[in-house]
């Protein structure tokens, strides 16, 4: 018997059992590609899947006469998160599901409700002609969790509709209604190397909280990338050289961690540089006691002699310099949304090897414009500097909408419905709708969902009373489309 055969909505449970059934982490969607075409199939609706997976699925309208249709969206691919002593292979293996008191949960993995459950909800309503909706075009896209490279794949021009339900949210009587866009700004610059002998330390920061670079930029947490080169300045008239940095391993996250091996040209020169370092310490912990108390700054010798290429103490400071020089954290706070960070970036990614540096900055706005001059700022600086930009990962803002039909539609659907005003939310981070926004042109879109704990974590959990209840609200939202 299946696991979730009993638990209402019992034709959402069903899908969404079915597709934990099937492998499908980011970048492993084949299974649940072929799922979903051979649903559409068996069905006899209209079809169609792209290189990257995608799938658009089309349903005429149901028990009712409207000819404008409405986008219902949802990502096929899951984060693929275990404990340490689980067996499971995600390449193929499905999930284990367990029903725990009021929740769902997987056993020692995440549960891939973000966003199976979506999934589920849209191929439970594509499956029963008992409802009134629409015509709907279902669109399903892959690899959301590893930079929404779907979506950005994905063709839109057969799409009809200038209305777009994402599901893709965590908290059941919220409702997106803006979302930040975003560019990568990957800075490069080469410097000469020659062998040096001295004393080679290692400069390690540490002890940071770090925190997604969108979400909690406004935090002000500090950046070990940039507390780094803030060091590497301040200890300027040491005449170090730089053999190596790194710092940061994702573009979107803070750094909590990173190091240079530092040659000097002798123990005396060492022991001065950590003399002001000590000094810069006090500083540090005195500006973030509030959001880093921990952090921890090292000089530590690694060798006393020790023949090793590095950069010139000339080019060190240059370098040093490059980097303190260019912006990071919040630049602009939003004029039309309290409290919500409109443009930031972040140096997520930093490295030195061989001579060459390598900067990744995650750059985030809800106004484009101003992400276009927040990048060229980064040009101008590098290019005083000798430096090169270049960009990748682009992706368009969803703009608030004063005037939004569809959000007001639905607000007032679920004021009716539950007797209480949603919550209208705008997120410092790149969602879909965003993409979707920027493909067709005066699409009016939000986005909604059940309540959804500790995603992406083995912890994951899906509150089953929630889901009736968004399963409800959905439907009666389609029934007044329609």
């Amino acid at each position: 018997m299946a696991v979730l055969e009993n638990i209402e909505p019992k034709s959402v449970m069903r899908f969404f059992e079915e597709i934990c059934s099937i492998p499908h982490g980011s970048y492993h969607t084949d299974k649940i590609a072929d799922y979903l075409v051979d649903f559409a199939s068996k069905r006899g609706l209209e079809c169609t899947r792209d290189a990257s997976n995608n799938v658009i699925i089309k349903k005429g309208a149901s028990n009712c006469d409207s000819t404008t249709p409405v986008i219902l969206q949802g990502h096929t691919d899951m984060v693929c998160e275990k404990e340490d002593d689980s067996t499971i292979d995600f390449l193929n293996d499905g999930l284990k599901l367990i029903v725990d008191g009021d929740v769902v949960r997987a056993d020692k993995t995440t549960l891939g409700a973000d966003d199976g459950i979506a999934v589920a909800m849209i191929l439970a309503l594509l499956d029963s002609d008992l409802y009134v909706h629409p015509p709907i075009e279902a669109v399903f896209t892959t690899d959301e969790e590893v930079g929404m490279l779907g979506a950005a794949a994905l063709d839109c021009s057969d799409l009809k509709s200038k209305y777009l339900i994402n599901l893709d949210s965590e908290d059941e009587g919220h409702i997106l209604a803006s979302c930040a866009g975003g560019v990568r700004a990957h800075v490069k610059k080469d410097f000469k190397i020659t062998s040096q002998t001295g004393v080679l330390a290692e400069l390690r920061v540490s002890g940071l909280l770090g925190g997604h670079s969108g979400q909690e930029i406004d935090k002000g947490r500090a950046n070990a990338d940039v507390l780094l080169a803030r060091v590497l300045y301040e200890l300027s008239e040491t005449k170090y050289s730089i053999a190596s940095m790194s710092g940061g391993t994702k573009d979107n996250a803070i750094p909590r961690n990173a190091a240079a091996l530092l040659m000097f040209a002798n123990k005396d020169a060492f022991l001065k540089a950590s003399k002001v370092l000590s000094t810069t310490l006090n500083k540090i912990k005195t500006e973030y006691m509030h959001t880093d108390k921990d952090i921890c700054i090292d000089l530590a010798i690694k060798s006393e002699e020790s023949t090793e290429k590095a950069i010139s103490p000339e080019d060190s400071l240059k370098l040093s310099k490059l980097i303190y020089s260019l912006p990071n954290g919040v630049m602009a706070m939003s004029h039309a949304i309290d409290g919500l960070v409109e443009t930031s970036l972040n140096l997520g990614i930093l490295e030195v090897k061989d001579g060459e540096l390598q900067l990744v900055y995650a750059l985030r706005s809800s106004v484009e414009s101003a992400m276009d001059s927040l990048f060229d700022r980064i040009v101008c600086i590098a290019d005083a500097f000798g430096a090169t930009v270049s960009s990748h990962g682009r992706y368009q803002p969803m703009e608030y909408r004063v005037d939004s039909a569809l959000r007001k539609v639905m607000m007032d659907i679920y004021q009716e419905m539950y007797g209480e005003e949603m919550v209208v939310d705008a997120i410092h981070a790149g969602v879909e709708c965003g993409i979707f926004a920027g493909k067709i042109a005066g699409l009016d879109a939000v986005s909604i969902g059940p309540n959804l704990r500790d995603i992406h974590t083995p912890n994951e959990t899906m509150e089953i009373e929630s889901v009736v209840r968004t399963w409800k609200y959905v439907l009666s939202v389609l029934d007044f489309m329609g």
